[in-house]
């Protein structure tokens, strides 16, 4: 096993996102779990889950901003907030058109936010414990392809669109445990 030589800056950051990822996997999972068990057809509770979900994302990019000045990306940041709000209102409005509407949103913003994240994983690598954003985020590309080509089927159903939610919020765990020595400062 390697050690990392963490200056304090990268111990503090460590230190914030495995918080932060911690969060957003007891987040993702609830708000699976939830959305599952509801996702059967377009009402106002499904609609306000898949909107509150990127809005979810902007806190906590917005967060991941303010925690890790002195590593990463913040420009790839700033573009996480714009496309998550962006995906917010897109699904509100997609909602009125129905299910393939919100799924071309869903999986378009899956493709962009997986994207940003696996850039983000990559330029965190000195920091130890961003592999599984790394993964998370190639996964999430393929996700949101399957998402968008899922729009075109005969009847197609969002409840594969919010277990999508799971495997992301297994990996911030993941990276959560793993950024443990790295916010020890090893």
């Amino acid at each position: 096993m390697t050690t990392i030589a963490a200056s304090p800056g990268i111990s503090r950051t460590a230190s914030a996102l495995r918080r932060l990822y911690f969060v957003r996997f007891a987040f993702a999972i609830v708000w699976a779990i939830v959305t599952i068990a509801t996702a059967k057809e377009i009402g106002p509770l499904t609609v306000t889950l898949f909107v509150l979900y990127p809005l979810f994302d902007v806190g906590a990019a917005v967060y991941d901003l303010r925690s890790s000045r002195t590593t990463g990306s913040p420009a790839l940041l700033y573009v996480n907030i714009v496309v998550s709000l962006l995906t917010a209102i897109g699904l509100g409005v997609a909602a009125a058109s129905g299910i393939p509407a919100m799924l071309r949103v869903w999986g378009a913003w899956a493709i962009l936010a997986g994207v940003v994240q696996l850039i983000v994983g990559v330029t965190r690598r000195k920091m130890g414990g961003q592999w599984p954003m790394i993964v998370s985020g190639g996964i999430s590309v393929l996700a949101g392809g399957s998402f968008v080509a899922s729009a075109a089927a005969d009847n197609p159903v969002l409840t594969n669109a919010a277990g999508y939610a799971v495997p992301g919020a297994i990996f911030f765990l993941i990276a959560a445990i793993r950024l443990g020595r790295a916010a020890k400062g090893n």
